[in-house]
């Protein structure tokens, strides 16, 4: 079991494409508040990403942030290495 939850963090490193469909964004802000590291608000309040964490940064909390939206705006993918 333990190499289970080593596998899943490793896996949570990989580098991803997040991408923010700013045509559904109602700017709950769910994603800021679940991963602040990575996500914030323009100044018209809708979601947006921090400078430099285009990539997620290696936060574990991307992927859930994006299930955190309640309009589905966000899109958390593998990218090719």
């Amino acid at each position: 079991m333990h190499n289970e939850t080593r596998e899943t963090r490793e896996d949570d490193k990989m580098p991803i494409d997040i991408d923010i469909d700013h045509d559904l964004c109602v700017g709950a802000g769910q994603c800021a508040m679940v991963a602040p590291s990575v996500f914030t608000q323009d100044d018209d309040g809708f979601s947006s990403l921090i400078p430099g964490r285009e990539d997620g940064g290696g936060d574990p909390m991307v992927r859930e942030a994006a299930r955190a939206c309640p309009v589905s705006a966000i899109t958390v993918s593998e990218t090719g290495s």
